[in-house]
């Protein structure tokens, strides 16, 4: 008990300490038959083969969709707390859902633990550099990207000559001459840019307006506006159809909110529908979510599996999910929708585990003195004069009971 009155905020001063023997139930030991007494009854505990903690990844098997496309998710499953779902949709966006509710487009989440567009596009893509010109622009030559596909215009070396004609594939043989003769950027005409998307932030160095948000696709209107306001230097995420989709680009497209916290009270209203979002209880959500230990806990089988799963060498770590834990997990995803990479078997043995005796009494147990603390938080909020013993406080039966 602390004395109130002569308390600051920095230091409590102990008033005085009440002890007492409290009875908290009783455990049932395990006979030499392995075996429980229960109520005087003799059970026998079967152990079952459960899901292990961790991150899982699988897809559909072309079941869900009509023209047969395999739709990829993945799953973190926690040994206890809220599990959460990334799923791609038949439209290629890729969404998330926290313990099977309403799905939301996946970059909510991204905003909520503190990335903004610039560093999501940054985070999933690499970047075209461009030169614009008073027509036209120059593209730095990189030969892996250039590499496989049809030239949409004459690709010349920096001499003029002619490499690749137009609807011509760029090969190998192709890409070497270009390097060869010391080819850094490559003229390409306007329409080449239309429609590319804008990897961040552009800004009037004059007005400091912001001329083009990442994210924006280049139209022509967009372009004369760059040119007059003396941008120079353009960067563009680079996609294409084989193996570097805009999947999170066109997720990010789709997604209204504009800030981190905008994002935290939208996954607020999916949690607690129908609840004002308050700037306290909005915040606290979010962290008992996935950060706060007493309500998530991965376990040590979990975090040495997830840890397995995206490539991290070490083994331990903490027992609740870091921002980088959930970025990892939407990279692999997004890198699996891409062709790279192999999911998971969920009846491969490796992906379960046996939850033993000493576990499940364990797990019985924290309910039961879960719902003491309940009741005891409850008992001491009620103002009383009487002084109150522990034995006062603490009733026995919720553990019983468990």
């Amino acid at each position: 008990i602390y004395d109130r009155e002569s308390s600051t905020s920095q230091s409590k001063v102990v008033k005085e300490v009440k002890e007492q023997e409290v009875y908290m139930g009783e455990v049932p030991l395990m006979t030499d038959k392995g075996s429980f007494i229960i109520n005087g009854t003799e059970r026998v505990i079967v152990s079952q083969l459960h899901r292990s903690p961790g991150v899982f990844f699988e897809h559909d098997k072309g079941k869900t969709h009509s023209s047969g496309k395999l739709l990829f998710s993945a799953r973190i499953i926690p040994y206890r707390g809220s599990w959460l779902d990334f799923e791609f949709d038949p439209k290629d966006i890729l969404y998330f859902r926290v313990d099977r509710r309403r799905k939301m487009p996946v970059t909510i989440l991204l905003k909520a633990i503190g990335l903004n567009p610039e560093s999501i596009l940054a985070n999933f893509f690499v970047n075209d550099n461009f030169r614009l010109m008073d027509s036209g622009a120059q593209m730095e030559f990189v030969s892996e990207r250039l590499r496989g596909e049809v030239a949409r215009f004459d690709i010349t070396d920096k001499s003029g000559a002619v490499v690749v004609a137009k609807d011509k594939r760029v090969t190998a043989r192709h890409t070497r001459e270009l390097e060869q003769s010391g080819t850094t950027h490559i003229s390409v005409p306007e329409d080449f840019l239309i429609g590319r998307v804008v990897a961040r932030n552009i800004v009037d160095a004059d007005t400091g307006e912001i001329i083009a948000k990442a994210n924006d696709e280049l139209t022509e209107a967009l372009l004369k506006k760059l040119r007059s306001a003396g941008v120079q230097d353009l960067q563009v995420i680079y996609t294409n159809e084989l193996d570097q989709g805009a999947y999170i680009s066109q997720t990010l497209r789709i997604d209204e909110t504009v800030d981190e916290f905008a994002a935290r009270v939208a996954i607020y209203r999916m949690m607690r529908p129908g609840e004002p979002p308050t700037e306290d209880a909005v915040q606290a959500l979010f962290q008992r979510l996935f950060y706060n230990p007493d309500t998530y806990d991965l376990s040590r089988v979990g975090r040495m599996k997830f840890n397995a799963k995206i490539g991290r060498d070490e083994s331990t770590g903490p027992m609740v999910l870091s921002n980088e834990d959930i970025l990892a997990v939407v990279k692999i995803l997004v890198d699996l929708r891409n062709g790279n990479g192999e999911v998971d078997d969920i009846d491969h043995l490796g992906n379960r585990r046996v939850r033993c005796v000493g576990e499940l009494a364990e797990n019985q147990y924290r309910t039961g003195l879960a719902r003491i603390e309940k009741a005891v938080k409850e008992r001491l909020g009620q103002a009383e004069q009487e002084p109150l013993m522990p034995h006062d406080l603490i009733n026995s039966k919720p553990i019983s009971a468990a």
